[in-house]
């Protein structure tokens, strides 16, 4: 493969093979702000152990379907703050193309005033390289919220994980061992009622994933739509059109596919409490979030994530949820 370069905003792109590495391409990012690699993309990894996602010495790894293909993606800071890239497998260059939005190149910060209040502040303060990520992957990023659906964090790690095992395809290049590749819609339409049962998920999350999968092309249609507050609705209102698909799944969704900043995952187990914590000590019930954070509305997602950032969650004390587990039945 000859070398060629192109002209990207930010970006410096030679993609060139390795003789050990026949199908890499290689690209360096130069953000014009920093960017922490952990702090911005930790919340696209489903649990410690998602197939699709892997953190080790070397960086971060990431695997995606892209519009033209499977592809690994590896990411890793370099000492002058720059993204050194590669990516392998028929969407790689897709991939490479998307670093900038995935590391939140479009997500302004400047006008997020927290000056007023002392947690937030000092959570800015500390967390300069946090962006927001946009994978521009939607069902992607739907998929997995479906199944998090009122069910533990460790019941839906366990779920998605023997899913995108199972039903996924191998990660293409070097990517760390047991790495999959999300599976296409039409393998989500395929997956048998008992590998669902199987996998701890159960028929009403299923149907919805199997529905969604029935548009899951046409719903990667609103990355195309305006990124201000009216597109956002709309993307919002085009995904719970889905049936099976309510506000807090399709908040989810939205925060990782287009890096929505001001979705809110209403109906959330911790959510409420957490913000109510950080910002007035107290735990508070969802209408009490809103409040608290209606002054950053249009940044209530950064407000949240600032918060989680700064490594605050309220106290459980409360009843945990209890592990259901039918797979044997």
């Amino acid at each position: 493969m000859s070398a060629r370069s192109r002209s990207l905003p930010g970006m410096d792109v030679a993609l060139r093979a390795r003789p050990h590495e026949a199908a890499a391409r290689e690209s360096v990012y130069r953000p014009r702000h920093p960017v922490s690699l952990r702090l911005t993309l930790r919340s696209l990894g489903r649990g410690p152990y998602d197939p699709t996602t892997v953190w080790n010495d070397t960086g971060f790894w990431r695997t995606a379907l892209t519009p033209i293909g499977a592809a690994t993606l590896h990411l890793r800071t370099l000492s002058d703050g720059a993204i050194a890239a590669r990516a392998w497998g028929d969407g790689a260059e897709w991939m490479l193309d998307a670093v900038p939005r995935l590391l939140g190149s479009d997500d302004d910060w400047s006008s997020l005033d927290v000056s007023a209040h002392p947690l937030l502040r000092d959570a800015l303060h500390r967390s300069a390289g946090l962006r927001l990520a946009r994978t521009d992957r939607v069902f992607e990023s739907l998929a997995p919220a479906i199944i998090e659906q009122k069910v533990t964090s460790i019941e839906a790690y366990r779920s998605w994980r023997r899913l995108v095992a199972k039903h996924g395809t191998a990660a293409p290049g070097p990517a760390p061992s047991g790495m999959r590749v999300f599976p296409s819609v039409e393998a989500w339409r395929r997956i048998p009622s008992w590998e669902w049962h199987r996998a701890g998920v159960d028929p009403r999350r299923s149907q919805a994933v199997l529905t969604a999968a029935l548009v899951g092309h046409s719903l990667e249609r609103v990355c195309a739509l305006p990124s201000d507050a009216e597109g956002l609705r709309e993307a919002a209102t085009r995904l719970t059109s889905v049936p099976g698909v309510g506000a807090w799944t399709a908040a989810e969704a939205l925060q990782r596919a287009l890096g929505d900043p001001d979705s809110v995952s209403v109906g959330d187990y911790h959510l409420a409490a957490d913000v109510g914590h950080a910002l007035i000590g107290s735990a508070v019930d969802d209408d009490g979030m809103l409040e608290l954070l209606a002054p950053w509305q249009g940044q209530r997602q950064r407000v949240i994530r600032l918060i989680y950032a700064g490594g605050f969650t309220a106290p459980r004390r409360g009843p945990r949820a209890t592990i259901q587990d039918h797979r044997g039945h």
